[in-house]
């Protein structure tokens, strides 16, 4: 059973690159796919990856250039990018990797983190939505004939996987998936973290610089507690206006090696969370490292947090309800008046743990090959290399 790994691109450092791995570790001989390969910007582990790039990738490496020529030289490069010769297709996208060839009796399985959102959200792009008449129309034409594109390759999954109920929903009204959507939620790899058992001294984001991200919610707030320490981790297109809009008491680090980032986590008092996100990574991260979160409480923290309603030793995280300065600043002085188990928090963290993702979607590769080919899934089981989870 021959089975080819496709993601978008791997050229940042994110939850979709995370789960990318974790296919590697579900499938530690099957290559991937991509776009385009950073090896300086996106996980160290890809190195042991047998990873294979368009020719777009050849000459394109950095994630701004990558995005300055996605259209039309990307998705032009990723229609032509081969992978037919495989029994299955595991892709892992937003945008791009549905794009691929593949021949017509490979089993496409597609864990879609969020419909290509330019296409099917395209009111969520400031660009979009301030582009004056002649702008509009081009973005327009362009979008319309995306979103015909988009919609024609997903055609081709034969199932679809997601990452949280937020996302669900989309899913169905893009694509109409021939089949049920199945959810399984990503993973945070606890080993890459710890509990320093000392008290924080400062607040925490770990976040990309993009206007959906709403760091500059969290600067604004935090100058009106000029006395509190902030961290931010982070680089992005809106980094400029964030550091000259900041205070004496935010720090920015960037660059920062995985141990690094888990001394970050361990020591801060609690991660803070204002962005809208389908699931979330980062607050499970801050979880694994026994700290609790500050989180806007809309979205996938739903699906990953415990609140607190009363007893916060039982609780992972403090909710507030509107992304203003004032709703924030309100839940982090709460967040000041209780305490909280990082034992519990850590152990509510390790049930996300990569071990049971990897094992969820290597089982649910299987049955699909098995059922479309008619073969018992114990057979198929001894066809795959084993999984291996680092």
């Amino acid at each position: 059973m021959k089975i080819a790994i496709v993601h978008d691109n791997l050229v940042c450092k994110g939850g979709a690159e995370q789960v990318a791995l974790s296919f590697h570790n579900a499938f530690p001989e099957a290559p991937v796919y991509t776009l385009s390969y950073d090896l300086q910007n996106t996980y160290p582990e890809f190195k042991d990856c047998d990873v294979r790039t368009s020719w777009f990738g050849k000459f394109i490496r950095s994630e701004k250039n990558c995005k300055r020529f996605y259209f039309p030289l990307g998705i032009i490069a990723m229609q032509q990018l081969d992978v037919s010769g495989y029994d299955i297709v595991l892709q892992s996208t937003t945008h791009c990797a549905k794009y691929i060839k593949t021949s017509p009796s490979t089993l496409i399985i597609t864990y879609c983190h969020n419909p290509f959102r330019l296409v099917w959200s395209s009111e969520s792009y400031e660009k979009v939505l301030k582009s004056g008449f002649v702008k509009k129309i081009i973005y327009n034409r362009v979008i319309g004939f995306l979103k015909g594109l988009d919609k024609g390759f997903a055609d081709k999954t034969n199932w679809f996987i997601t990452n949280s109920k937020e996302v669900l929903p989309r899913i169905k009204a893009a694509y109409q998936p021939k089949n049920e959507v199945a959810i399984i939620n990503p993973s945070v790899k606890c080993s890459n973290f710890f509990l320093s058992g000392k008290n924080g001294e400062y607040f925490l984001v770990v976040s990309r610089f993009e206007t959906y991200k709403k760091v500059d919610l969290v600067i604004d707030a935090f100058k009106g507690m000029p006395e509190k320490k902030l961290v931010i981790v982070g680089k992005g297109s809106q980094e400029e206006a964030i550091k000259k809009n900041s205070g004496p008491n935010v720090t920015f680090l960037r660059g920062l090696n995985s141990q690094e980032l888990a001394s970050v986590y361990a020591n801060c008092k609690a991660f803070i969370f204002p962005q809208l996100e389908d699931y979330g990574i980062t607050p499970l991260e801050a979880n694994a490292s026994g700290r609790p979160v500050i989180a806007y409480g809309k979205g996938g923290v739903l699906e990953t947090m415990i609140p607190y309603e009363g007893d916060s030793l039982k609780s992972t995280a403090v909710f507030f309800d509107e992304q203003t300065k004032e709703s924030l600043t309100a839940a982090v002085k709460t967040f000041e008046t209780l305490n909280f188990d990082p034992n519990f928090i850590r152990s509510h963290a390790e049930s996300f743990d990569e071990g049971a993702f990897v094992s969820k979607i290597r089982q649910f590769v299987i049955r699909k090959y098995a059922l479309s080919n008619g073969v018992p899934a114990e057979v198929v089981e001894t066809l795959t290399p084993k999984a291996v989870v680092a």
